[in-house]
This record gives C-alpha cells, structure tokens and sequence, in this order.
C-alpha cells in the first residue's frame, strides 16, 4: 500500500517519529487518525508531496527505543498508559481548572472565551475521571488476563471478552468527545498565543493547557491506534 494511503493512525503507529510531521500541519493523528494522508492534505490544502518528504525525512532520524510503542508487550504498554497518561491527568485536571476558573474571574470581561475555555475544561476532567476509573478497574485488567491465557495457551474468559469488546467502542467514542473538546479549547484560546494583558496565571494557564493537549493526543494514539488493535488480535472471532 502506498504510505499516502495509509490512514495517519497508521502511519504514526508505525514509526512515531512521524508525529511531530502531522503536529506541525495541525493534523490530528489520534481521535481523527482514521482518515489517510492524502484525505487530510486535500482537507486542509496542504501539498501532499511536502508533506509525505517530511514524513521520509522524520523516519530516517535515529529511533529512540523508547518510542517504539507497537513492539511493546501488552501489558508493558498498559502499564505505561497508566502510569505515564493517566497519572499526568489525574495530576494536573485540579490545578488546570482551578487557574482558569482563576483567570476568568481577573480577565473574562476583556476575553470573553476564557468562561467556555473554563467550562470545556470542567467536562474534560469530569469525562475523563470516570474514563479513567473504567478503564483501571474494568478493561486493563480484563485485557491482561485474556493475555496471560493467550500466552499460557488457554482460552480467555468469555465475560473477558465481553468487557473488552464492549469497552472499546464506549472508548473509542470517548475519546471523539474529549478530543473535541480539547480542539474547541485550542481554537477559541488562539492555538495558546498570549495577548499582550496576560498575567503570570493566564501564561501559566494557557502553557499547561497546551501540554495538556499534547499528552492527551499521544495517550489517546497509544489506545486507538496501537493498544485497542492489539487488544483486538487477542479476542476470538464470534
């Protein structure tokens, strides 16, 4: 298949060093990596022959192990979705929210968006800690028992796979929501340009909100793209 007629997910599943390539034009590679190269450059008037010598380019760069996601055991990946992903959220969803509800209250009459940047970011954290808790409680651990069985050559527990199967189509749809979300949050914050009456909490604030940003859009590549098709090979045909 032709590298232009791969979807994006697959491209940055694949190599990750291709990420930053679809970062710089503003492509999203997780939530909407389902569309492939030459739709999004035709989307987004972008020259596909550019692009796809970037993307070359971005590959001939010395791999870091680290970042060779796909060749990771199941369980290995988990585990750093968790305690990598899921600890920066569960980390920074507070304090993030606490400094623009902060600077809404200092600032929101000169920058009305600040208030729906506020409350956009309220839904993320409340979304994404029972996405978490789902997903710690009820999926890893059915992904990883099914796993063990494989290796031990077992068949996997029905009610396993029923977890699994189920899970992944609620995720995946959550993932759309808050990927959204995140995006709405970019557009009205002006891709996080400071203006020129920001205080040192407003600068704080839109800087956090772009890591934000860019952690949420590897985690949700590292389940869309790389773990749930994993996942998948592990579940019997019905």
């Amino acid at each position: 298949m032709k590298e232009t007629e791969k979807t994006i997910g697959e491209i940055v599943a694949e190599d990750y060093r291709t990420a930053k390539v679809f970062q710089k034009y503003g492509i999203d590679f997780c939530c909407g990596g389902g569309v492939t190269v030459s739709s999004a450059c035709l989307e987004k008037g972008i020259n596909l022959t550019l692009l796809s010598e970037e993307i070359e380019t971005a590959k001939s760069e010395s791999v870091e192990p680290s970042q060779n996601y796909s060749a990771w055991e199941l369980s290995f990946l988990i585990d750093y979705i968790v305690n990598v992903h899921h600890s920066f959220i569960k980390e920074n969803t507070g304090q993030i929210a606490g400094y623009a509800h902060k600077i809404v209250g200092v600032h929101g009459s000169n920058h009305p968006e600040l208030a729906e940047i506020a409350s956009l970011f309220d839904t993320i954290s409340a979304d994404l800690s029972s996405h978490l808790k789902e997903e710690e409680n009820d999926f890893f651990p059915a992904v990883k028992r099914v796993d063990s069985k494989r290796k031990a050559t077992e068949p996997p527990d029905r009610e396993d796979i029923k977890t699994i199967k189920k899970s992944m189509d609620k995720f995946i749809e959550e993932h759309e929501a808050v990927g959204d979300a995140i995006h709405r949050i970019h557009l009205l914050a002006k891709g996080y340009e400071i203006p020129s009456d920001a205080c040192n909490t407003y600068t704080v604030t839109y800087r956090k909100l772009q890591e934000f940003e860019d952690d949420l859009h590897k985690h949700v590549h590292l389940e869309n793209n790389i773990l749930f098709p994993k996942v998948l090979h592990l579940c019997p045909p019905e």
